[in-house]
């Protein structure tokens, strides 16, 4: 995944609304709001308070995105890890983990092999490589804890 760490709570909310199934209307009618009223709280216009975590959270389960999470891990300087249910595991999704953690180091390693052309990382390089490298340490610690979990008695300690 080539997108970019979202540095907003923002751009988080235009994200999750971008890939709401109906846009806009379809997100203001899942929260109960008239289309004036949800884009009062989008915008922050006219003295509304923006979304608040419950309600872009909500928008982002019927989505299936993870915007929020990674936005505010980023802040901490961290990485959004999700946790899978043990029973949506098997080794045919261990398995596609794998492939999906190595094509994010790939990723990785392309963005680096691209950066060194001209023998000098620049700082948006750099800022490119780690965000590339957070997703693949994200992915990889996903497909462990999923390893230990399908293959344990006692699941993720």
């Amino acid at each position: 995944m080539k997108r970019p760490v979202l540095e907003t709570l923002r751009q988080v909310v235009s994200a999750v609304i971008c890939a709401f199934p109906g846009g806009r209307e379809s997100a203001a009618a899942r929260l109960g709001y008239e289309l004036k009223r949800f884009d009062n709280h989008v915008y922050e216009n006219a003295g509304s308070r923006p979304l608040s975590y419950d309600q872009i959270h909500q928008l982002e389960r019927d989505t299936g995105t993870t915007f929020l999470p990674e936005f505010i891990s980023h802040l901490y300087g961290g990485m959004f890890v999700p946790l899978v249910r043990p029973e949506q595991l098997d080794n045919i999704d261990l398995y596609a983990r794998a492939v999906n953690t190595a094509a994010k180091r790939g990723v990785v390693d392309q963005i680096i092999d691209k950066a060194l052309d001209d023998g000098v990382i620049e700082p948006d390089e750099a800022k490119a490589i780690m965000q590339a490298h957070t997703r693949y340490l994200a992915a990889r610690q996903a497909e462990v804890m999923a390893t230990i979990q399908l293959h344990s008695k006692g699941g993720v300690h």
